[in-house]
């Protein structure tokens, strides 16, 4: 009883920081989206016109993070030391490497993702210069994600926390000066979001090294054969699961903003207004990566099955409780983006349809959190492919171009996806049948 309640208080020391830390970074992105808000929903739509592609950007960072995570908590358990240094260098070249290709990439093509993402015309002026602004600070959101990792993996959830929350308080300093006092507008938010990243970036490098367990030495950096193998097997699944959903998540915005802007302003606003709601799954889902991974390293099966189990129960006690939250609040939420009240209106019937949900989402969140740590990445691929493309796709095309439905139908299609991800990802975990990937888990880094 004493270890499964050492095992709970650890979990929750862990997950608290990224909680808070993701919830304050999720309150200033609220201010920061009512900021430009004010500006009508022609300014909004061009901000999130580009989101879902954004999203897909930083999705490869995050898998980018798993790899690191999985490969250095694994490590950390196991007290191997010189495994750790050997990774956090691979680290700094992989960041620098991903980093870099990301610009270039979203530079070169931001005339032409607007357009590609069906935004009327009026827009795709000023949602290309915001997206190509936001890109220049690519590699410092690199840093931030794949540094962050590497930090938590060693338990060091605070030192993310505190950067990214000073981060995005300067973020909203910039972006009142910017937007308002320098009159800028969308290129006043998109300077206010680059800077800010920036400095993030360059702070969790900097922490990063000076963390007792992950500093080392840079100098002769080159590829580390072993560590590469290691990290593609586990990288790659997961990249190709952010790409597979995340090009989903770009369809899916497409369909809908072709219902109007009217519309796709009350879409964007809502998926905004839902994320704080299942953040603390998040936070909890990054915890259970740790020490999943830490229990692996130990070689110690009973300690995986104990976070496991609670990590699921803990998940789903708190997202009851914001499901909950989110369904009483909504009208009051969609205000503070936006005067708008035909937005209020259709963002608010969404948003109550979606927090029946809440429950389910976070069960998928933590069991995405759980195979992560073992480094079992491609079961989350499989199952978000199957969800984006054989369900939330072809079921939002049917409701946009067939049926001419409303947003509410859409949001409906939404819900079927995230419901049967859950199930689909949970039912090993539930059941039983993932001790196995424990034992391969273990033979592979022996």
């Amino acid at each position: 009883m004493s270890r499964e309640r050492d095992n709970l208080i650890q979990l929750i020391t862990l997950a608290i920081p990224v909680v808070l830390e993701q919830i304050l970074t999720t309150l200033l992105q609220y201010v920061d989206t009512a900021m430009v808000g004010q500006l009508g929903p022609l300014a909004t739509s061009s901000v999130s016109q580009t989101s879902s592609v954004n999203w897909l950007i930083g999705s490869l960072f995050g898998a980018l993070g798993v790899a690191v995570v999985a490969i250095i908590s694994s490590a950390y358990g196991a007290s191997d030391y010189d495994k750790i240094h050997r990774m956090v260098r691979q680290t700094v070249l992989y960041a620098f490497v991903c980093g870099i290709g990301a610009t270039l990439v979203a530079c070169v093509l931001s005339p032409y993702i607007p357009v590609w993402m069906q935004a009327s015309v009026e827009i795709q002026k000023s949602a290309s210069e915001y997206f190509f602004i936001i890109s220049l600070a690519l590699l410092f959101r690199s840093f931030n994600m794949v540094f962050a990792s590497a930090l938590r993996a060693v338990k060091d959830t605070r030192t993310p926390m505190i950067i990214n929350l000073a981060a995005n308080v300067l973020n909203v300093v910039l972006n009142y000066l910017l937007i308002y006092t320098a009159g800028l507008g969308v290129r006043g938010a998109a300077i206010a979001t680059a800077v800010s990243s920036a400095v993030s970036g360059l702070l969790m490098f900097f922490f990063m090294m000076r963390n007792p367990l992950l500093k080392t030495t840079l100098k002769g950096m080159e590829l580390d054969r072993s560590i590469l193998r290691e990290t593609t097997v586990i990288a790659m699944p997961t990249m190709a699961t952010s790409t597979a959903s995340c090009m989903g998540h770009i369809v899916f915005a497409s369909l809908v903003s072709s219902m109007g802007t009217t519309v796709f302003a009350a879409h964007s606003i809502a998926l905004s207004a839902e994320t704080v709601f299942y953040l603390p799954g998040y936070g909890i889902r990054s915890a259970t990566s740790t020490l999943i991974g830490i229990s692996v390293g130990e070689d110690n099966i009973e300690k995986y099955r104990m976070i496991k189990k609670q990590s699921i129960i803990l998940t789903l006690i708190m997202m009851s409780f914001t499901g909950l939250t989110l369904f009483f609040c909504a009208g009051s939420i969609m205000k503070i983006f936006t005067p708008d009240a035909t937005v209020v209106s259709l963002g608010t019937s969404v948003l109550r349809l979606i927090a029946i949900s809440e429950p389910l989402y976070g069960l998928m969140i933590v069991s995405e959190g759980i195979y992560y740590g073992l480094g079992k990445t491609k079961i989350p691929f499989i199952v978000e492919t199957l969800g984006a493309w054989a369900i939330r796709i072809p079921f939002t095309i049917i409701c946009v171009k067939v049926l001419h439905t409303t947003l509410f139908e859409v949001w409906i299609c939404m819900l079927a996806d995230n419901t049967f991800r859950a199930i689909a990802m949970a039912s090993p975990l539930l059941l039983g049948k993932d001790s196995k990937y424990f034992e391969e888990r273990r033979k592979s880094i022996a």
